[in-house]
C-alpha cells in the first residue's frame, strides 16, 4: 500500500490532476502492488486482458489504463483503488470499504471458532 500519509498530486488551478500525473501514479501501484518485472506485467495483463505492450505502457508510466481497464486494475490491487480514490479526493471511501472488509473477514472467524467449539465441551473441574 501507499504510505499511510498519502500522496500528494500537484493539480492545476481547477483541482485537477494532470494526465502525466495520473500516469504515474497508476505505474507507481502497480509497481508496489506487483513489482516491475515482466511477470509483473503478465498479472496486470491476467486482470484486465490487455495486451502485453499496453500493460507494459502502464508500467513504464507511458501510458495510462482507459476506463474499462482501470475498473479491473482497482478490482484486484487495493493499491491501484487507493490510488485513484486519493486522486479524487475521496480517501474516506477507502476506510469505509476496507471496514466493510474487516467486518466480513471477522464474522467468518467468529464462525469458524462458533463451527469448532463443542458447546457439550464444558471443561469443568473434578
Amino acid at each position: 500500500m501507499l504510505h499511510k500519509k498519502g500522496s500528494s498530486f500537484q493539480r492545476d488551478c481547477h483541482g485537477r490532476v494532470s494526465a502525466s500525473e495520473y500516469r504515474q501514479a497508476i505505474s507507481a501501484a502497480l509497481t508496489q502492488e506487483i513489482g516491475g518485472a515482466g511477470s509483473a506485467a503478465k498479472v496486470a495483463i491476467g486482470w484486465t486482458g490487455a495486451s502485453e505492450r499496453t500493460a507494459k505502457n502502464w508500467m513504464s508510466g507511458s501510458y495510462g489504463p482507459t476506463a474499462e481497464h482501470l475498473i479491473e486494475l482497482m478490482r484486484n490491487s487495493d493499491t491501484v483503488l487507493a490510488v485513484v480514490l486519493g486522486l479524487a479526493r475521496r480517501e474516506e471511501a477507502m476506510t469505509t470499504e476496507r471496514l466493510k472488509r474487516v467486518r466480513a473477514e471477522l464474522a467468518a472467524v467468529l464462525r469458524n471458532l462458533d463451527a469448532n467449539c463443542d458447546p457439550g465441551d464444558n471443561d469443568t473441574a473434578s
